[in-house]
């Protein structure tokens, strides 16, 4: 039986029902609608969709993060999954690699789906399995033309906000060297060379040094040229030659799990692994060479209020050296600890799934009432985008002598400007809305034609000239610095060297209860390590003059 595969992105394609049901008819084929990849936010759209399928005769399966994580981690299903049962849908639960999905396929071409195929329990085994290659001009299509890869899944940590641990498991899997290179060279005789490696944390890959020395070899002995984006955990920089190695294997941006200056914010959370003692360090580590660094940052933690989260986010600006910020609304998703526990204790959290998107606040909070934390969360925004602290972030790179002027500047365009334009997660952001009249969520009116294209045209015009504008301001602002001879000589307290007083200078530790804890706990660890290390060597020094017990004479 020949199996033939389209693929559509709706993040950068129109979705046209009646046209792919259509074209199977008329291939003679059978076929199987299936949503891939399905969060929270994107269930809705999926079951709309898929009752157009349904209509028409064909099977739909769904599979991704909202429904595994809901049935990895809730005692009943939730009612919209249990509705979409009801209409005929197949979820698919956990991933597929390992001929798991072979059993679908048959199943869909004897027009017997199974309710659910749960492997949420049998995680595969990832060496030598089929990696997704994705076609040159869908990856075109993407604001920044990348494609993407994996070389592990799971995460050892346990913070109560991702559903990441509970989908694709605590314990880490991996792919081979073999795989790695068979991707990257795949990807070459397509010309894809822009890469997003999706491992949640790759410093957690216990294979992280053969990789990178795959990617080195490959780079410096058999010539390719290609560059990745990864993301990492806060504490990356303290292994042995890790950043230096990801620089040398084409790693020139960076996603950091920042999520919060404040401890008592990463503490309720369960990110107990992020100090922030160790924040300067680690970004000034990377700020050593040509990297471009996104930091996630999360609001709506209980105890923010609008005062302290503006105050956090000017500390961020001006004593850490963040490029991008990522920022998102502290949110329940399903899949994880936290929207188990909302679940269970009767919590009330936003019956409408669309806007689980990381930018709508879900939840009732404490400090915030009504949309207020949505307002926060859009001031937040402004105030690290504001065109000062733009203009700062590209002094710094001119100052550390960083190549990345254009890709920096192309970060602030899609997540300063871009994102907010539309309305949307920086990183669901672009340049273009695609926009169409007749696609309507269910129980929202269609408008007039009269109404939608003066309206949409307007839009766009207005959006894309403000992104000119602005892009034309930043070369011109690019332009002039990096020519300044003088432009080296540019310091501020985010790029200047860590010193013996920032504990007592800087507001990232001296401002918040939680931040003076912060550094008496870090000054209490290194004098139990000073004491170990003393205590080590006086061993040593017995030892090579023979002296086997303690006395006057040792």
């Amino acid at each position: 039986m020949e199996i033939s595969i389209h693929a559509i992105d709706e993040g950068n394609t129109r979705i046209r029902p009646q046209q792919i049901i259509k074209e199977i008819r008329h291939d003679g084929a059978r076929g199987l609608i299936c949503f891939a990849g399905v969060q929270s936010n994107q269930f809705p759209r999926a079951i709309d969709l898929a009752q157009q399928f349904l209509a028409a005769g064909l099977p739909v399966s769904v599979g991704g993060f909202h429904v595994t994580g809901c049935m990895a981690m809730l005692e009943k299903m939730p009612k919209d999954m249990r509705d979409a049962l009801d209409m005929g849908i197949s979820f698919f639960l956990g991933e597929v690699e390992g001929r798991r999905f072979d059993a679908v396929l048959k199943d869909a071409y004897a027009g017997a789906l199974k309710q659910v195929y749960d492997h949420t329990k049998d995680l595969p085994s990832l060496p030598g399995q089929p990696v997704p290659v994705v076609e040159k001009a869908q990856v075109e299509q993407s604001t920044l033309g990348y494609g993407s890869f994996d070389l592990g899944r799971g995460c050892p940590f346990e913070c109560s906000f991702c559903c990441i641990i509970n989908v694709q498991g605590r314990g880490s899997r991996f792919r081979s060297t073999g795989d790695l290179e068979k991707i990257i060279r795949d990807h070459a005789r397509i010309g894809v060379t822009k890469f997003f490696v999706t491992d949640d944390n790759f410093a957690r890959n216990r294979n992280w040094e053969a990789f990178l020395d795959t990617l080195i070899r490959l780079r410096e002995e058999d010539g390719l040229r290609f560059t990745l984006i990864i993301q990492v955990d806060t504490l990356c920089h303290k292994i042995p030659n890790f950043i230096d190695k990801c620089v040398r294997a084409g790693v020139d941006q960076v996603f950091i799990g920042l999520e919060n200056i404040n401890p008592d914010n990463l503490a309720g959370s369960k990110k107990r692994q992020n100090k922030i003692t160790d924040y300067r360090e680690m970004f000034l580590a990377w700020k050593q060479h040509p990297v471009v660094l996104t930091a996630g940052y999360i609001i709506g933690f209980p105890n923010d209020t609008r005062e302290s989260v503006l105050h956090d986010i000017d500390v961020l600006k001006r004593e850490l050296a963040v490029d991008i910020l990522s920022l998102s609304i502290l949110t329940p998703l399903p899949g994880s600890e936290d929207h188990k526990n909302a679940v269970a204790a009767g919590t009330w959290i936003h019956p409408d799934l669309n806007r689980y998107d990381l930018t709508h606040s879900v939840i009732r909070h404490p400090n915030l009432p009504g949309d207020e934390l949505d307002k926060l969360y859009i001031e937040a925004w402004a105030t690290f985008y504001s065109p000062d602290h733009c203009r700062t972030i590209l002094r710094r790179a001119a100052a550390l002598g960083s190549n990345k002027k254009i890709a920096t500047m192309n970060r602030l365009l899609v997540y300063g400007t871009g994102s907010r334009l539309h309305n949307v997660f920086s990183l669901d952001g672009g340049f273009l809305r695609l926009k169409y009249r007749r696609d309507r969520r269910p129980g929202l009116p269609v408008e007039s034609p009269l109404i939608f294209y003066p309206k949409h045209a307007f839009e766009t015009v207005r959006n894309i000239l403000l992104l000119m504008l602005t892009r034309w301001r930043y070369l011109r602002f690019i332009k002039a610095l990096w020519s300044d001879p003088g432009r080296f000589d540019y310091v501020d307290a985010a790029i200047a060297p860590v010193g013996a007083g920032d504990f007592e200078r800087l507001k990232l530790y001296t401002a918040t209860r939680g931040g003076q804890e912060a550094v008496a706990n870090h000054r209490k660890m290194e004098a139990i390590k000073k004491k170990a290390r003393s205590k080590a060597l006086a061993g040593t020094l017995k030892t090579k003059m023979g002296v086997t017990y303690p006395g006057p004479h040792s």
